[in-house]
């Protein structure tokens, strides 16, 4: 197979200030700004620099543990909107759960910032995970995972139907007649299904890239086959090539069901790096961050993600037999999956387990030099594995701006990654086609899971 003719694409993943689950505690952590949009405006400007496709924004319902973990995030819409203003190119994505929001008011908003941006809107599409957050929309219990799935693709079906409500060219604007509008062009959806109805029509116009980018961050059964119907991105968590491959291949496999042809979607599994002009002063990094995690919270994680109170056990000790948690967990499936292969596979102890987790939550984290760095993004790319990466720094600002100073000139002198953008919008810079009238629903039925 030979090289390929296309680009890689990058986004960059904000999540706190780093992705280490103790990166706030290093001494080079924007944590003092993490509620101020000036920190936020130098990620985006840093990002744009270096011409990732995107900037993403994961988003929690909940608040946990504020004595001694770093908690609480800005509302990630919101925060997008200003940071539109302060960027001219690079496409602004947000996490907006389907379990507690209505389609009415996302189909709104994300409406409203790709046209306040200028088509430069994505939605990363999740169904929340625990019952934290249901409690703080008034449920008593988080829905069950494969419901969720369901009641997702209702979500996104009615939201889509919103956005079509306007034709491209509604708007008319014509002073001298008094027509604001071209009333056949606007219509309402009168949309009712099983858990969600809508009237409509939306109250935002068609937007530049009529829909925002659709991403899709699940990597179970029925998150593949949620991708690949509607996704437009999928974010994953993989810890070697061979697994990323195995994925790839899985989720392009799907596809053909839903009518649609490979390159609809980009795969672009999580990577973070930490960085050193040498293996050693990286490897120093790598160990000054990974000090500053204080044992309980290893625990903490490992007893939460897994459903069983692990506190009794040593944590030199290996995972002791426990029933399936998998099968019995209710929030991120292959996160539960991959923590148990990852254990069970390399013999860890629970302190390299723990450890290893709460370096990056599950994805994959690299130590070395730019230089290694850019050969492992070359080969993961070429050897189909993925189609970029979402780079997750472990700490911010300062792993955004080591990225974009020292491996993106790599990327771009081997001719992986463009040099400039060549287009607009989030849409241009990935590759995708601006969807039509029932984008979606023109696609084949879709496949149900199995129960």
């Amino acid at each position: 197979m030979g090289k390929r003719q296309e680009q890689l694409h990058l986004g960059a993943f904000i999540y706190y200030t780093g992705h280490h689950h103790a990166g706030w505690r290093h001494p080079e952590s924007g944590v003092e700004g993490m509620f101020d949009v000036k920190f936020y405006q130098k990620l985006a400007q840093t990002a744009e620099r270096g011409k990732f496709d995107m900037l993403f924004f994961a988003d929690l319902l909940y608040a946990t543990n504020v004595g001694q973990a770093v908690a609480g995030m800005l509302e990630p819409l919101t925060l997008l909107s200003a940071l539109s203003a302060v960027t001219e190119k690079i496409g602004l994505t947000a996490t907006v759960s389907t379990t507690y929001n209505t389609p009415f008011n996302v189909a709104r908003k994300f409406s409203s910032l790709d046209h306040i941006s200028g088509g430069r809107a994505g939605w990363n599409i999740v169904t929340s995970q625990l019952d934290l957050e249901a409690h703080n929309y008034g449920q008593p219990k988080h829905p069950e995972h494969g419901l969720r799935y369901k009641m997702a693709r209702e979500f996104v079906d009615a939201t889509t139907r919103l956005w079509d409500s306007w034709e491209d060219g509604a708007l008319v604007l014509d002073r001298v007649s008094g027509q604001f509008a071209d009333e056949s062009k606007v219509r309402p959806v009168d949309y009712s299904g099983e858990w969600y109805s809508t009237k409509g029509p939306l109250n935002v116009p068609r937007s530049p890239q009529g829909y925002p980018v659709l991403i899709q961050a699940g990597s179970s059964g029925p998150g593949q086959d949620f991708a690949a119907s509607i996704g437009e991105v999928i974010f994953t968590a993989q810890q070697s090539l061979e697994a990323a491959k195995i994925f790839y291949e899985s989720v392009n496999s799907k596809l053909g069901d839903y009518g649609r042809e490979r390159g609809s979607l980009k795969i672009m599994p999580g990577l973070s790096p930490i960085l050193g002009a040498t293996e050693e002063e990286a490897k120093r990094r790598y160990q000054e961050l990974q000090e500053l995690i204080p044992a309980a919270h290893i625990v903490g994680f490992l007893s939460g993600f897994l459903g069983v109170d692990l506190s009794s056990y040593s944590l030199d000790d290996q995972l002791p037999d426990i029933p399936d948690p998998v099968e019995a967990s209710n929030g991120m499936k292959s996160r539960v999956q991959l923590i148990m292969d990852m254990a069970r596979k390399d013999k860890l102890s629970m302190r390299e387990l723990g450890s290893r987790m709460l370096g990056a939550r599950g994805h994959l984290q690299f130590v070395g030099t730019p230089v290694q760095l850019a050969d492992l993004i070359e080969l993961w790319f070429e050897d189909y594995g993925c189609d970029g990466f979402n780079i997750m720094a472990p700490v911010l600002p300062g792993g955004l701006d080591d990225f974009v100073h020292y491996v993106v000139p790599i990327l771009q002198q081997r001719g992986l990654f463009r040099e400039d953008y060549t287009g607009d919008t989030l849409r241009d810079h990935l590759g995708l086609e601006r969807p039509s009238e029932g984008h979606f629903r023109n696609k084949r039925p879709v496949v149900q899971e199995q129960a």
